[in-house]
């Protein structure tokens, strides 16, 4: 998860009863294989005395930054969005190193054009013919 991330930031109040999301979130942090995905990855907390709700600020390695409300957002769900969007990451820069322009384009004419489908009819009737003749020696 953080090898798509350069920075974390996680804030709450300590005595918060709407912290659990933050603190399950912390340790997919500070897991070991998390760790090694991404050292240069900077994982903050900020520990808060106010009534500020649970936040966590994500920043992706592109440094689009994106902020999670931690009262209503359970940890997997974050952690979700974030493997969701590095993969989308992931496909980005495989496009350009390939030197093809991103975002893909797909011509509406192209869109249009009816699905012409798979044929599978030639093969079925040698598959039943098979299973039949299994049965029959039984």
């Amino acid at each position: 998860m953080l090898k798509f991330l350069s920075k974390v930031k996680i804030e709450f109040n300590a005595l918060d009863p709407r912290l659990a999301s933050c603190m399950e979130f912390l340790a997919q942090c500070n897991a070991r294989k998390a760790k090694e995905s991404n050292p240069s990855c900077q994982v903050q907390v900020k520990r808060r005395t106010d009534d500020f709700p649970p936040k966590i600020t994500v920043t992706f390695v592109n440094g689009v930054e994106e902020t999670f409300d931690a009262t209503s957002t359970p940890a997997q769900h974050i952690r979700n969005l974030i493997l969701e969007k590095g993969q989308y990451l992931e496909t980005e820069q495989m496009f350009r190193e390939a030197g093809e322009k991103w975002p893909v384009v797909i011509p509406d004419e192209e869109l249009q054009q009816p699905f012409t489908g798979i044929k599978v009819m030639d093969f079925l009737p040698i598959v039943l013919g098979f299973v039949l003749i299994e049965f029959s020696l039984c």
